[in-house]
């Protein structure tokens, strides 16, 4: 991990920790991730991540939905994984960015316990997984 990994890592956990944000936390984060930062914070203001948990593992993923009109919905991994366009493109093929703002959304809502938490069988939660 880079150090801009790291850094983020560390104001992640402090987030996660106290289940609140600072306004110096909000700051490292716009520095590190920028117009990323501000989009996810929409996301999670709109109350638009959910978890989706399966029962009985505790096994789950993240459902966000996008900023366009058409309100899409990204499976998302936090720390690794987005089925956006940008994902594929800034991240994996460009490298231009750390992550997407479906997956900064995803972990400030899971840090904040601000997630909407959803409750389906193994076998619903595996059968959204084959469509990733």
């Amino acid at each position: 991990m880079n150090v801009s990994g790291l850094v983020a890592e560390t104001v992640w956990e402090e987030i996660e920790s106290t289940h609140s944000v600072t306004d110096d936390q909000i700051s490292i984060l716009h520095f590190l991730f920028g117009k990323n930062f501000e989009r996810a914070t929409r996301i999670v203001d709109q109350r638009g991540v959910k978890r989706i948990f399966g029962e009985p593992s505790g096994r789950w993923i993240f459902q966000v939905v996008g900023e366009s009109r058409k309100k899409e919905e990204y499976f998302c991994i936090a720390e690794h994984y987005c089925g956006c366009y940008s994902f594929f493109y800034d991240i994996v093929n460009r490298g231009e960015q750390l992550c997407c703002k479906h997956q900064l959304a995803a972990r400030l809502a899971a840090c904040l316990g601000a997630c909407v938490e959803v409750k389906v069988s193994d076998e619903q939660l595996a059968l959204l997984l084959s469509k990733l």
